[in-house]
């Protein structure tokens, strides 16, 4: 897949040089939903002969229409890539959303980033929109369209009855349910990051852990024990993870993440993994000392092998 980042306006050597089937959205999490409408764009381009092509930004588009502050994604812009790259895209164009290419009238938006991509359709979610929603929406599209293209609307996706949005998704990984927003995604969710020294305190009792700095704004699971998979190099391990404040030990440490791999014993200070959230364990508890907290965690490996030989 062929990845293209673009800073308002579009240079002419990026434009592609053959039609193609265009995939709007901002495809946070590349879930459930999200994939229906990519698969369609791909299979679609597939049974025309066409360079299924997908647009997307860097940046959610309410960081500046909204102006909302310490957003957080459930995908970074690599993650991102992956996830859609899995899904068969030949070429996926990061745009920069910034504040020219914001102040786009709908026209614009169609003539610079739809005609100008050569599109011979066009697809993208009920609900997207390329500037103010009561004009610029799917049901509007075909007055902009110049009758250069063809427009497939993918419907909402719902599992039990409920929308698979990125909103609901964020909700369920801040409120303990890492499992439901598996479910939504479709692929058990993860944050990537690099392995930072903590204060090695799980060494002294038995548990050594690798201590995870995010990258980017990424969405954190809520306080608590987890069962988890971390990938290291090419190789996934099982572990336990903790998202926690060390309220044992009264350590202002703010929120952590600690890792607990299990048989693996390497020095991975510095090094770039990827940690899978598989289940939800348990709240943190505060312990009166060691001793009982090093039960717990006998316990809650127990626990997290049991929940990883079930996934």
């Amino acid at each position: 897949m062929q990845i293209t980042k673009v800073k308002h306006p579009l240079l002419v050597q990026q434009l592609p040089t053959e039609d193609t089937v265009l995939i709007m959205g901002f495809f946070d999490g590349v879930h459930l939903g999200h994939q229906k409408v990519i698969k369609t764009g791909v299979e679609l381009a597939r049974r025309h002969g066409l360079q299924s092509v997908l647009l997307t930004f860097d940046r959610s588009p309410r960081t500046v229409y909204q102006h909302e502050k310490n957003y957080k994604y459930l995908s970074t812009m690599d993650r991102k890539a992956e996830l859609v790259e899995k899904l068969g895209v030949d070429r996926l164009y990061f745009v920069e959303f910034g504040q020219e290419f914001a102040q786009l009238k709908p026209q614009e938006f169609v003539d610079q980033y739809m005609i100008n991509l050569r599109a011979k359709f066009v697809v993208a979610g009920f609900d997207y929109t390329y500037g103010k929603k009561d004009i610029a929406n799917m049901q509007t599209l075909s007055q902009y369209s110049r009758d250069r293209f063809e427009i497939i609307t993918v419907p909402e996706q719902v599992i039990d009855d409920r929308k698979i949005g990125s909103s609901a998704i964020k909700k369920f990984i801040a409120t303990d349910k890492v499992e439901e927003a598996n479910k939504f995604l479709g692929y058990t969710y993860q944050n990537q990051g690099t392995i930072v020294h903590g204060l090695q305190r799980g060494r002294t009792l038995g548990y050594p852990t690798a201590n995870l700095a995010t990258k980017g704004d990424q969405v954190i699971p809520s306080i608590g024990v987890y069962a988890t998979r971390i990938q290291v190099g090419d190789t996934w391990y099982d572990s336990m993870t903790s998202v926690g404040y060390n309220v044992t030990f009264k350590e202002n440490t703010g929120v952590t993440i600690e890792t607990n791999i299990f048989d693996f014993d390497a020095d991975i200070y510095g090094e770039h993994v990827a940690l899978e959230w598989v289940k939800y364990l348990r709240g943190e508890v505060k312990f009166d000392g060691a001793k009982g907290l090093v039960e717990q965690l006998k316990l809650d490996k127990i626990n997290s092998i049991a929940a990883l030989q079930k996934k």
